[in-house]
């Protein structure tokens, strides 16, 4: 192609950056909006098929639909010169499979964390009815903030696409699902077998299934189970060998159901929730039991091969290598048959819509004039600059980049590639990881603003503090917040606000109990509070006019400005009075009487014998105490003294007696 081609009128081509069986990639600026994006172009042997050009046309635009952050953006499409494009976004970062070469295995719990986000990605393209086909490491871009975007949707097809069957089966065979391998309808669960196949790769660092050809592989995926993958690399926990297992289920009914279920019970995983006990692969009674060392024939690029039977038969001729095919080599009997194949296929397979990543190494044979590149990445940087050195090279610009998949000090990318043929003399370019460019946030609480700068600064953050706040959980003068969270990843050198607690914002009630209404009322206003003045009540211990009782209490904590009620004494409640009832000479049954039908209260009586002094029930009154017509409380006793008519004896001597 033409350098700085200018496609559909905007998009200037700037430098190849990826060549596949049916496409090439190119990095390209927008010149109508300024941005960096990458453009896939159909090769003319495909662009010139109308019924490939119809299906790519339809399949670009259903991909347009599928808006995820761990999905690459589809941007535009069209038609320049005889050939086809998709304008999409450019992806910066490092694709996973790299990342398993260089570091052999990828921590679990970020195994775990790209996997969800993928299952986000899968869980958007099925929504629409798309299967991906081709889930693989090399599929799955690691980005420099650590997140992933699923790339290359290149053989995808959209479930609802009249698609004529044949034997050829389209996929990358380490990473086909059984029935894929078998040439029977896929569904979504297709797409998550690959996913944990993918899964068990980053973690372990080895491929779950392997051989000398893609048919051998293939039949692996349908016949036998996988090791379990905590046997090859024990920091595995049970709970994620259980997710991956269960994902690689041959039968895919036995899977997680969809996308989103397996990206639940991922996220569970991660929060340290329990997960279900399934029953897995790992069970099976046909679980290998050694590790199959990777043999490599191509391995990771799609490939055609002929559908295996359900005992594991091929049915059609050995597997061939996509991306091996070269459109350019003059035509024979085989030749035309892998055309055929290949431009079958292209019919069905281009939802080409996703950033590719197949970049062919091929094999050159070296001369006296050129040598070849030697792969250095995964290389400190004295190491890379040697083996350049040697292979008869010079070291072209190294430059620094953040990683969050490759040590600080080893070196990321090299400019040509690996494998690549070069004139001696010729310089490689190096980008070397200057570490993850992420830091973990400190923990501030309940520090003194001295102590969460010199938290922060150890980290590489800085500290910004906010206003300060009243707390009633959190001291005076320590942080009780702060933004970004504790134990987030942020980006070194990211500014760190905390807010510093003033105490809290409660005053206490002053206690006014006893102090006279006009006393209390000023030192309940003096000291922030309203007050209100409640029923007042009679009070045999509190002073007319003092306070009884107030709500909240004295000494409790309140917000200033609270209102105070307080209840004020009447003093002691007042006792009602009678007046002895006129008795003398009435009988004991009418002095009783008497008595109990007071005007105004009650009186009580104490019937006694004048003579005796005993308790009496008969006779007639004699003399009464209090004297009769006396004023009284309610409820005193009135002693009644009564004479019975066989006494005798002088009345007013009796009388006399009983006052004396």
């Amino acid at each position: 192609m033409d350098e700085h081609r200018v496609f559909g009128g905007r998009y200037r081509v700037a430098e190849k950056i990826g060549v596949g069986g049916m496409a090439e990639v190119y990095k390209a600026q927008d010149e109508v909006l300024g941005r960096t994006l990458a453009i896939k172009v159909m090769l003319p042997q495909y662009a010139a098929d109308p019924s490939f050009a119809a299906r790519f046309r339809q399949e670009a635009q259903a991909a347009a639909n599928l808006q995820s952050p761990y999905i690459v953006n589809i941007y535009d499409w069209g038609s320049d010169e005889g050939t086809y494009y998709i304008a999409m976004e450019f992806v910066r970062g490092i694709d996973l499979k790299t990342a398993i070469q260089e570091r052999g295995h990828i921590h679990p719990r970020k195994v775990a964390e790209i996997a969800a986000q993928v299952c986000s990605a899968l869980t958007v393209a099925h929504g629409y009815d798309i299967i991906h086909r081709d889930i693989k490491p090399q599929n799955i871009m690691v980005q420099p903030d650590g997140n992933a975007k699923v790339m290359d949707f290149g053989i995808a097809r959209a479930g609802n696409l009249s698609i004529t069957t044949t034997n050829a089966v389209l996929g990358t065979a380490h990473y086909v699902s059984p029935e894929q391998a078998q040439g029977k309808e896929l569904t979504a669960t297709s797409d998550l077998y690959s996913l944990g196949v993918t899964m068990y790769e980053a973690a372990t660092g080895k491929l779950p299934f392997d051989g000398p050809d893609a048919v051998s592989v293939a039949m692996k995926q349908v016949t036998e189970a996988p090791i379990p993958p905590s046997q090859i690399n024990p920091e595995i926990d049970s709970e994620l060998e259980g997710i991956i297992l269960h994902a690689m289920e041959k039968d895919p009914s036995r899977r997680f159901a969809t996308a989103a279920e397996m990206r639940d019970a991922i996220r569970s995983y991660l929060a340290g929730m329990p997960l279900p006990a399934w029953n897995s692969a790992a069970a099976d009674d046909n679980v290998a039991t050694n590790v199959i060392t990777p043999v490599g024939y191509a391995a990771g690029s799609t490939n055609v091969m002929p559908a295996i039977g359900e005992n594991g038969s091929s049915k059609g001729q050995q597997a061939r290598n996509v991306n091996a095919y070269d459109g350019s080599k003059k035509s024979s009997k085989r030749g035309i048959i892998i055309a055929a194949v290949v431009g079958a296929v292209a019919l069905v397979a281009l939802l080409a819509v996703l950033f590719f990543t197949g970049i062919i190494g091929g094999t050159n044979t070296s001369t006296d004039d050129t040598v070849t590149v030697p792969t250095v990445t995964g290389l400190s940087q004295d190491a890379a600059e040697t083996a350049i050195v040697d292979a008869g090279l010079t070291v072209g610009n190294v430059s620094q980049k953040t990683s969050t998949t490759v040590d600080e000090g080893l070196v990321i990318s090299q400019t040509p590639s690996g494998g690549k043929t070069a004139d001696k003399s010729s310089t490689v370019d190096l980008v070397v990881s200057s570490g993850s460019g992420t830091v973990t946030v400190p923990d501030l609480s309940n520090m003194t603003a001295d102590e969460a700068n010199t938290a922060l600064t150890a980290v590489g953050l800085t500290g910004t503090r906010g206003t300060d706040a009243n707390s009633d959980t959190v001291n005076s003068g320590k942080v009780m917040s702060q933004s970004p969270a504790a134990n987030t990843s942020v980006a070194k050198g990211t500014a760190v606000t905390y807010v510093i607690s003033k105490g809290s914002s409660n005053v206490s009630v002053p206690d006014v109990t006893g102090k006279t209404q006009s006393s209390a009322t000023s030192t309940l206003t003096n000291a922030g509070f309203q007050v209100s003045v409640g029923t007042s009540e009679y009070s045999s211990s509190v002073d007319s006019g003092s306070v009884i009782s107030q709500s909240p209490s004295g000494g409790s904590m309140v917000a200033k400005g609270s209102t105070v009620t307080i209840v004020i004494s009447k003093g002691a409640e007042p006792t009602a009075t009678v007046t002895v009832p006129a008795m003398v000479g009435d009988t004991y049954a009418q002095a009783k009487n008497a008595l109990a039908n007071v005007t105004g209260g009650t009186l009580k009586g104490n019937f006694v014998d004048v003579t005796t002094g005993a308790a009496s029930t008969s006779g007639t009154v004699v003399s009464v105490s209090p004297s009769e017509g006396s004023t009284v409380d309610s409820g005193t006793t009135v002693t009644v003294y009564l004479q019975s008519s066989s006494s005798g004896g002088n009345t007013s001597n009796n009388n006399n007696a009983s006052t004396s």
